[in-house]
């Protein structure tokens, strides 16, 4: 951050002293009231199981924005694949999706017999600044070994520049050929490794970024993916997922696009970087702006449309999110004021149907949910692994009286009966004391009577689980993440903490401190949507 930027901030901090909450007893705000309602009659969308998912990228160590090199090691060319934090990030999600890709994705090719397989060269005069590189089949196995230990479900995305030529607009012209991604697809269906879904190009839909593809082309050469696919599954039950175009949500492109794409294609997927450059230095005010984040759901809106009124069978995927592009800020998008952005991404686009949302990234930049040094986890890893476990697949309409700066979200349990509610308090001076309310409820259980009591203990009452999360010491750009009032940290074996709730009485209010966000279980309650939970 800048001299400038720096100042601005602590007079901002030092004015509204109130963003230094912790969890237990907020002194000195002001409490407001509020009604969370839940229309339980059928859901308004459908995630996938494993609806979280993150990416890793190619980017070299030499990768650097503003005079910052924040890549490091964290590649998927020479990420330390052996160590255990790593292994046990990953693992706690069982399965957690990973997409392969990024923007030296259509840069990369494919060790093949007989061919050079070079590394990446920084050159300013290529585009992105480096040559070409390539995955070597030796690192391919070694990922894919990984993949299997940590129970991976890998999305590979696939070098859709192949065979085309440069025109002076900046476009691409020509064919894709598949020639070289068919010999790595052939050699990973030969070596047995499981691939969820096959994604070509990465943001060339549009105008493009470095380049870009006319839509009736990329429909065309997904259509010759399809063939490589089917041919060299052949025989198999399950074939992996088709996916394109993996670019910026562009509403004509993308009408085009769907309209002329084989009904094969099974994801349309798109990417969102809506908060500006990481060097922005309004991020956070962004981030606090509810009609800002509001801003995001007009695309979902529109590709929703687009895909419900084309009659394609294609469902949506947010195939990369990174919020603020050319790899983030430090202590903004690698902090714990990220995940008021990265959650309340989670709920809008689950809100809009889209099946899976991938982060931007697990490692490497400044908005790894890992660090790219240490490998520890970031702030919005516990915050992606708590929707994971507590946010089932059926999606509820939500809706909030009170406070613009509460930002409410529903969904059907995941592992049990009921529901959880996400809560995001943006406010730094309110606390907020939250009901709820739901229409059609079948049954909501206020006090729970057992057959054998002890002689003192009559009844019972309901219960809920709460998950308050919050910073170190009040500090928005603190990377440790508080849970319950608990400092949350691996173990000196790599082991990732338990993530316990704290017991509330349902009949109470949920309290939602001042910038802190509260996922909230309500297993005592019964949803004409959530009679069928999975």
């Amino acid at each position: 951050m800048d001299n400038s930027f720096c100042s601005r901030l602590r007079l901002f901090l030092a004015v509204n002293s109130s963003l230094f909450v912790v969890f237990s007893g907020v002194s000195g705000s002001v409490v407001e009231e509020g009604t969370v309602s839940v229309n339980g009659r059928v859901p308004i969308g459908i995630t996938d199981h494993d609806f979280i998912c993150a990416t890793l990228d190619w980017w070299p160590p030499e990768k650097c924005d503003y005079g910052t090199c924040s890549w490091g090691r964290a590649s998927l060319l020479n990420l330390d694949l052996t160590n255990p934090i790593f292994l046990n990030a990953v693992r706690a999600f069982d399965p957690l999706k990973i997409r392969l890709g990024g923007s030296l994705q259509d840069k990369v090719t494919y060790e093949s017999r007989g061919q050079p397989c070079p590394s990446f060269v920084k050159n300013s005069s290529e585009m992105f600044g480096f040559s070409q590189g390539c995955l070597t089949m030796s690192r391919w196995d070694d990922l894919n070994r990984f993949f299997k230990k940590a129970r991976v479900e890998v999305i590979f995305g696939l070098n859709a520049l192949q065979g085309r030529t440069l025109a002076s607009d900046g476009s691409a012209i020509g064919a894709w050929d598949p020639t070289n991604s068919q010999s790595l697809i052939r050699y990973t269906v030969n070596k047995g490794y499981s691939i969820h879904g096959w994604e070509l190009g990465n943001e060339l839909s549009g105008s493009g970024v470095g380049t870009s593809v006319a839509a009736d082309q990329y429909a065309n050469d997904v259509e010759t993916l399809q063939g490589v696919v089917n041919s060299t599954y052949a025989g198999f039950k399950a074939k992996p997922l088709m996916m394109a175009p993996g670019g910026f949500f562009d509403a004509n492109w993308f009408g085009r696009f769907i309209d002329k794409t084989p009904k094969s294609l099974q994801v349309v997927s798109h990417h969102i970087y809506n908060l500006g450059p990481g060097v922005d230095e309004h991020l956070i005010e962004k981030i606090l702006d509810p009609s800002y984040l509001d801003g995001s759901s007009e695309t979902f809106r529109s590709l929703q449309h687009i895909l419900k009124s084309s009659g394609t069978s294609a469902v949506a995927w947010v195939s990369e999110a990174g919020g603020a592009y050319n790899s983030g800020h430090h202590l903004v998008t690698d902090a714990f004021v990220f995940s008021f952005w990265y959650l309340d991404q989670l709920g809008m686009a689950a809100s809009y149907d889209t099946k899976t949302y991938c982060r931007q990234s697990l490692i490497g930049g400044n908005y790894g949910l890992l660090n790219t040094t240490t490998l520890l986890p970031n702030p919005d890893y516990y915050s992606a692994l708590l929707w994971h476990r507590l946010m089932g697949r059926k999606v509820l309409s939500t809706s909030f009286s009170g406070t613009k700066k509460l930002r409410a979200y529903a969904h059907c349990s995941k592992v049990s009966t009921g529901i959880t509610l996400l809560l995001i308090n943006l406010d730094g001076n309110s606390t907020v004391k939250v009901r709820v309310s739901s229409q059609s409820v079948t049954q909501i259980v206020g006090r729970t009577k057992f057959a054998r009591m002890s002689r003192r203990s009559k009844v019972q009452e309901a219960l809920r689980d709460e998950y308050h999360l919050t910073p170190k010491d009040g500090d928005l750009h603190s990377q440790t993440m508080v849970l319950n009032g608990k400092h949350l940290s691996v173990s000196s074996s790599g082991a990732i903490p338990s993530l316990d709730p704290i017991k509330a009485r349902l009949s109470d209010p949920i309290t939602v401190a001042p910038l802190s966000i509260v996922f909230a279980h309500i297993a005592n309650i019964t949803l004409p949507a959530c009679k069928e939970f999975t």
